[in-house]
């Protein structure tokens, strides 16, 4: 079984979706390598990032991409599914049960 068919079966999508889907993840990805250079200037002054920095911002980072992927699955027609993904991501975080 190919990895297409395989995302396939486990999201319950067509293959077409797949491709949108795995766009919106790479989309939000680079979104965010894109951004990161800006904010580590902003707050460093093109000085090297301190341990503490770098920790407070991938801690800070993960709300940013998940409403990032909100907005690009929504651009791409795919907001139900990533609403559902952020639920259940959120889910296994916090331990609560799936609804």
């Amino acid at each position: 079984m190919s990895l297409m068919q395989r995302l396939e079966q486990r999201w319950g999508v067509g293959p077409w979706r797949v491709v949108l889907i795995l766009l919106v993840f790479a989309c939000t990805g680079t979104t965010v390598l894109l951004l990161k250079r800006p904010i580590v200037a902003f707050f460093t002054g093109e000085g090297d990032p301190s341990l503490l920095f770098s920790v407070i911002y991938y801690v800070l980072i993960l709300p940013i991409y998940n409403v990032l992927l909100l907005l690009y699955g929504a651009l791409f027609g795919q907001f139900k599914f990533f609403w559902a993904f952020e639920k259940r991501f959120f889910a296994r975080i916090f331990g609560k049960a799936k609804r």
